[in-house]
């Protein structure tokens, strides 16, 4: 009799090595491990994953490579609808899960798998985020969360491995990191709290460089594909570029502090240089070129899309409509921004572009008017106060 297939997200970590012994002698499943890199991992380090993966005992081990989908699917969106979680955050971690998520399920799919595990705790976003797309994408699999179902500590986690043979230094690390092409959210000690800040050695990138220098972002239609004039061959390479030319100056550093799916709040540190100067960049070019009323509403629907995906409902349909409303404002959003890179810190300092709205052929605000007369002004200025003077009035009389 075969051994029922199981597919575990898998990152090489404490609670996904716990569960490829758990599933496979407890449980006598067969277990296919996957990794999806959605722009964490090096060549070496998924290689280091690949081989912890077969010592553990699972029957094969993939790397699902999504980071072009990850892009072209949903961070060109986040871009568009300039998306920072409470006015901070570019949900560096929760938009990656999804895709995570898709993938593991759509490779079920490919093997025929009736079972999909996965390492989630019982308190955080990420179990939902999970269990959310698998139960969508693959309602006849049975999902298996080892850590959360058996409520298990990381001592009893390292005691049940070390009894199956695996004797390795489990060492906690003092902070948890996370790293993606969106950003990477770094956790400790100090955001379990609601105060203090991350220490400098808490941070995965180390300022290197100290001269502040000059940078020009080129986009296109709302996405980024350039830096001083040099064209990249995809927007994900322009944006790996961007994050090592910033991270050398621990640009993009801050903690979110944002209501959980399951209903606290809670802080999370994180290092985002390229999504922060690219979504205050892009915003900048659209204030230029767009009207008041797409930028209105833009904002309106960019929150709405953000705190969707944030909170796993990103397979919602309306997750589309918002993404047609988000791509069709960006016909003008094309044109150079400049910016100033400087030990911790950016400033964006001006845009150029043949669709900026700011032009001196209809006059210059407070100095110059070419396109109207001062009667135009006047004629106008009684219609739009109409309603208001009336209302005075009827109200003064009452």
């Amino acid at each position: 009799m075969s051994k029922p297939k199981v597919i575990l997200a898998f990152s090489g970590g404490l609670d996904t090595s716990f569960c490829v012994k758990y599933l496979t002698e407890e449980r006598g499943m067969e277990v296919h491990s996957a990794l999806v890199d959605t722009g964490g991992f090096s060549p070496a380090e998924l290689k280091t994953i690949e081989e912890k993966a077969y010592s553990l005992g699972v029957t094969s081990h993939v790397t699902l490579d999504v980071v072009e989908e990850y892009y072209q699917d949903c961070i060109k969106y986040l871009v568009f609808g300039n998306v920072l979680k409470n006015n901070t955050y570019p949900l560096s971690v929760s938009a990656e899960r999804v895709f995570q998520a898709t993938a593991v399920a759509k490779y079920a799919a490919k093997l025929g798998a009736k079972a999909i595990a996965h390492g989630s705790t019982g308190a955080g976003n990420d179990q939902v985020r999970f269990d959310v797309v698998f139960r969508i994408l693959a309602p006849e699999c049975e999902v298996i969360t080892p850590i959360r179902d058996l409520q298990l500590s990381r001592e009893a986690e390292i005691d049940f491995l070390k009894s199956k043979g695996v004797v390795q230094e489990w060492h906690k690390s003092t902070y948890s990191i996370n790293k993606g092409l969106w950003g990477t959210s770094v956790g400790g000690k100090e955001t379990l709290t609601s105060d203090g800040y991350l220490p400098e050695e808490a941070w995965p990138t180390q300022l290197t460089e100290t001269k502040p220098s000059k940078i020009s972002l080129q986009f296109e239609y709302g996405q980024l594909v350039g830096l001083d004039g040099e064209k990249y061959a995809s927007s994900v390479d322009a944006i790996r570029a961007l994050t090592a030319r910033a991270g050398a100056y621990a640009i993009g550093r801050d903690i979110h502090v944002g209501d959980t799916i399951i209903g606290i709040k809670g802080r999370v540190g994180f290092e985002a240089p390229a999504p922060l100067i690219i979504i205050k960049a892009h915003h900048l070019l659209e204030k230029h070129v767009l009207t008041k009323h797409q930028l209105y509403w833009k904002q309106n629907i960019g929150d709405m899309y953000g705190s969707l995906l944030h909170e796993g409902q990103f397979l919602d349909p309306i997750m589309r409509n918002f993404e047609t409303f988000l791509a069709d404002t960006q016909d003008n959003v094309t044109g150079t921004v400049n910016v100033v890179l400087s030990p911790y810190q950016f400033q964006v300092t001006g845009i150029e572009s043949k669709f900026d709205l700011m032009s001196s052929a209809f006059g210059a605000y407070g100095e110059m008017n070419k396109a109207w007369t001062g009667d135009d002004v006047r004629g106008f200025s009684k219609i739009v106060s109409n309603q208001t003077m009336i209302h005075r009035k009827v109200n003064e009389s009452n």
